[in-house]
């Protein structure tokens, strides 16, 4: 009988190894009897998983995948959908912070309208980019002033680097992944996290009218979608059937109307409505 470590059960080994690690390097872990019992018991669960990645990686190499793509391969086999689509959304948040520093736009072709969606979320994301800056300079003076040790300091300095990277990359895939209405189709996005493609022929009607009830960024109810900004909606875009969409998570449900966001309601209002 061949035992196999459930997916999950080699994710929660892997975090605990990279916590051990991060444990060490912060001097916050010293070894100890009961420590080296664990692991003892641990270190054949994570060597099991490790080997079960590394076959899954060699298996794809030998049906001739690039390196690149037999990592996705593993990545695919082992780590949950929603997981690697809150990772790839953080790439593409970080890709997007390399866009704004060149003063470009992802997926804007020529001849296409962009439609941007970003300027009411600047106030917060100051609001919450100064908070995070606030937090890292507390976190470093009570570090310093409790003599903690220099691993942990330095750890807990690249998190809050992060942090502040992160916030910047909230910001920056806002502005650079607006929405784009093309004479095939009405792009809408919302940041890294959500990308619903309207092919145009399905469109029935636009309606610019303006409302402060969505309750969530991004909500679906009875084959409704709305895409808030601080809480706004100002167009509604009814459709001739319904469609399919992908929830950040993975989730996917059928709409027939879509209520979303635009700087100016009017030039989207126009763009859709008006002949290519």
């Amino acid at each position: 009988m061949r035992f196999s470590l459930p997916r999950n059960g080699l994710l929660a080994v892997a975090a605990l190894d990279l916590l051990v690690a991060l444990l060490m390097v912060a001097g916050r872990l010293t070894p100890t009897p009961a420590g080296l019992g664990a692991a003892a018991v641990v270190a054949p669960l994570s060597a099991m998983g490790y080997m079960h990645a590394y076959r899954l990686f060699k298996a794809a190499r030998e049906v001739g995948a690039a390196p690149w793509d037999a990592l996705r391969t593993v990545a695919d086999a082992l780590v949950p959908l929603q997981l690697r689509m809150l990772l790839r959304a953080e790439h593409r948040n970080l890709a997007s912070f390399a866009l704004w520093v060149r003063r470009r736009q992802d997926g804007v072709p020529p001849g296409g309208i962009a439609l941007a969606y970003a300027k009411n979320q600047r106030p917060l994301l100051l609001m919450l980019l100064f908070a995070v800056a606030v937090q890292a300079v507390a976190l470093e003076w009570m570090l310093a002033v409790s003599n903690a040790a220099a691993g942990l300091r330095v750890i807990v300095m690249v998190l809050d680097a992060y942090q502040l990277l992160f916030v910047l990359a909230l910001g920056a895939a806002s502005a650079t992944r607006p929405h784009v209405v093309t004479s095939e189709e009405l792009r809408i996005r919302h940041g890294a996290y959500f990308d619903l493609r309207v092919p145009r022929e399905l469109i029935a009607s636009v309606k610019v009218s303006r409302n402060y009830n969505a309750r969530r960024v991004i909500e679906v109810t009875d084959g409704h979608l709305t895409l808030g900004v601080d809480a706004q909606t100002n167009l509604i875009v009814n459709l001739t059937g319904p469609i399919t969409v992908t929830r950040p998570l993975g989730r996917r449900e059928h709409i027939t109307t879509i209520r979303f966001y635009a700087d100016d309601p009017g030039l989207a209002s126009k763009s859709l409505t008006g002949r290519w």
